[in-house]
């Protein structure tokens, strides 16, 4: 189960990047490709500040530190979606291309939610 999960995973990972890079290489307009540095910085700031994460699911204490963590990898994920939308609202970019670099973004973030969704260790009492 795990080398078909890996093959769809990077299949999916794949088609995300791809949709990316041609939403600008189709239209000669590299904005797009701003995105793509939301999706390569969204995931560092939960692995940079997870670690302050507290292991006991029973403690009621939650870390700023970690808290801000989460706050960063959420302001890079809407502006991986916004930025798209502004760029195409402003006359920079084409609709389609802003269409393409959307549906890209969502193939990447959810190949990201995904595998670590299925690679996650189960601890069992």
């Amino acid at each position: 189960m795990r080398a078909s999960s890996i093959v769809a995973l990077s299949v999916c990972l794949a088609a995300g990047f791809l949709l990316s890079i041609l939403s600008c290489a189709l239209y000669g307009n590299w904005w797009p490709l701003l995105v793509v540095f939301t999706y390569a910085l969204a995931p560092a700031p939960n692995a940079i500040f997870g670690q302050y994460v507290s292991s006991d699911p029973l403690a009621d204490v939650s870390s700023s530190v970690a808290d801000f963590g989460r706050f960063l990898t959420a302001v890079l994920v809407v502006s991986g979606f916004g930025l798209p939308v502004v760029l195409a609202h402003a006359g920079i970019i084409a609709p389609t291309a802003m269409a393409m670099s959307i549906v890209g973004g969502i193939l990447v973030y959810g190949t990201i939610i995904a595998y670590s969704a299925l690679f996650r260790e189960r601890t069992d009492f």
